[in-house]
């Protein structure tokens, strides 16, 4: 069995995936780190979860580290392009973690926090920055930022950051880089935009996709629940403790139900915080490591603010109602079942639902069992109504903008989504700075089956083990 040496990794780098409990790589690892190794643009499809931010850091690092600069000349080297804060937050402490035997230093930087602490990190020297595209261009329009000794672009999570109207913020960016440098691009899907962008600045890229278009992970044991819609938050307080859950990340469309659904549920002695684009920086940080720490037992969150959520062992994502576009599923029961291990996914779906059921249906390729659970059967006589939109939401044929991109009409404005960190400067080799990271496992029970009558074909898959890096 391939271990991270035997992928061409220096010896400090192995030693602090050992350090982290990773032993074998998973297979976008073992097919990304050489190619990165060897200097070609790679094009990567991987679901979240694959361990793709391994993939691309452990190299990132073997590469700067080989030919590390002389610290009076440290102006960024590498460029990390995420589309929400928590997600740069967790890349840049990977990059922290992997890289604490080296001399190299990293910097994250994102909207929603104090400018002037990322000036000062810059000053310090960087030679790794990640970073959200609008406070990117921030710190591009008040010249603080030096992007001309980048040698390697990672887009990461490109999918959502097309989602999310960042095309054009993403190509600004391009037109101050160096012309010739490594470009690498990943992504949980692999819709025909993201070929079209990779065309646009990979030299000869080589391929990798883990994943079919539209898959979701193996590992993750799927359920449907047919249910009325003012059944659903008795039923998901019936499931926390029928199911003995001890803990789920629940996602709904909307702010406002985030908020109402958190209190309900806290109100019913389920310990739960909302996480969306509304909540100041403080209160996404606290909602985040008080869950990562185990003392809340439900995160309710919007798409965007959960993008970057990375909790080893999370047993449950539960859709307390299904997303408007069917992608978005599949980002989203992402977040269970990572670095190796299994997770279930359960659905509330009422008659509102039910063709966006469809959709997630075609995308992923599968017929999922309509279970029903006794005690909140659906009325079969219920009619479908129009499905309450968040502010700024658009039509299921179309894609949700839940943090609108840079307006480029000299404006500034704070990028990305969600909670994360710092934006410090940091050394690699030392974790100091809160990122709003905080360490804990969770553990209940992933899934199972509900009681009831069931109808249709399943198709849910569950297995997988040993230690993955991520």
């Amino acid at each position: 069995m391939t271990d991270f040496a035997a992928l061409g990794l220096a010896e400090d780098l192995v030693r602090a995936v050992r350090e982290r409990g990773y032993t074998v790589p998973t297979p976008v690892q073992s097919q990304a780190i050489p190619l990165i190794l060897a200097g070609h643009d790679v094009l990567a499809g991987a679901q979240t979860g694959t361990g793709k931010t391994a993939a691309f850091v452990l190299p990132l690092l073997a590469r700067l580290g080989a030919a590390a600069s002389a610290p009076t000349r440290r102006i960024p080297r590498a460029l990390v392009l995420t589309p929400t804060r928590e997600l740069a937050a967790q890349v840049e402490e990977s990059v922290r973690h992997y890289g604490r035997h080296t001399k190299l230093h990293s910097l994250v930087m994102f909207g929603g926090v104090g400018i002037n602490p990322q000036i000062d990190g810059l000053r310090r020297g960087v030679d790794i920055l990640v970073a959200t595209p609008g406070r990117l261009l921030d710190h591009l329009q008040q010249r603080t930022v030096d992007l001309s000794g980048v040698e390697i672009l990672v887009l990461d999570e490109a999918d959502r950051m097309l989602d999310m109207g960042f095309i054009r913020d993403i190509r600004r960016i391009l037109s101050v880089l160096p012309k010739v440098r490594q470009n690498l691009l990943f992504s949980a899907t692999f819709p025909e935009e993201i070929r079209e962008l990779a065309g646009s600045l990979m030299r000869d890229p080589k391929h990798i996709e883990i994943a079919r278009l539209g898959t979701t992970a193996d590992r993750i044991a799927q359920q449907v629940i047919i249910t009325d819609r003012g059944h659903k938050k008795d039923l998901l307080a019936h499931l926390f403790e029928s199911r003995q859950w001890q803990q789920a990340l629940v996602f709904t469309r909307t702010k406002h139900l985030a908020n109402r659904l958190a209190e309900q549920l806290d109100a019913l002695g389920i310990s739960a915080m909302a996480i969306h684009g509304n909540k100041s920086q403080t209160a996404r940080t606290r909602a985040l490591a008080e869950f990562k720490t185990g003392r809340l037992r439900a995160l309710v969150a919007t798409d965007i603010a959960a993008r970057g959520i990375d909790i080893n062992e999370l047993p449950i994502v539960v859709n307390f109602e299904l997303p408007m576009v069917a992608e978005d599923y599949v980002h989203r029961i992402g977040r269970t079942a990572r670095a190796g291990s299994s997770g279930g996914a359960v659905s509330l779906v009422c008659v509102d639902e039910f063709r966006l059921l469809e959709g997630i249906e075609r995308l992923t390729r599968q017929r999922f069992t309509r279970d029903i659970e006794a005690g909140f059967e659906p009325d079969p006589n219920a009619r479908a109504q129009p499905i309450e939109q968040g502010r700024g939401q658009r039509p299921p044929q179309s894609r949700q903008f839940s943090d609108a991109p840079r307006q480029h009409t000299g404006q500034r404005r704070s990028s990305g989504g969600g909670g994360g960190g710092g934006g410090n400067s940091r050394s690699a080799s030392h974790s100091s700075g809160n990122s709003g990271n905080s360490n804990g496992n969770s553990h209940g029970n992933s899934g199972g089956n509900s009681n009831g009558n069931s109808y249709g074909d399943s198709q849910r898959r569950a297995g997988g083990n040993g230690q993955r890096a991520r």
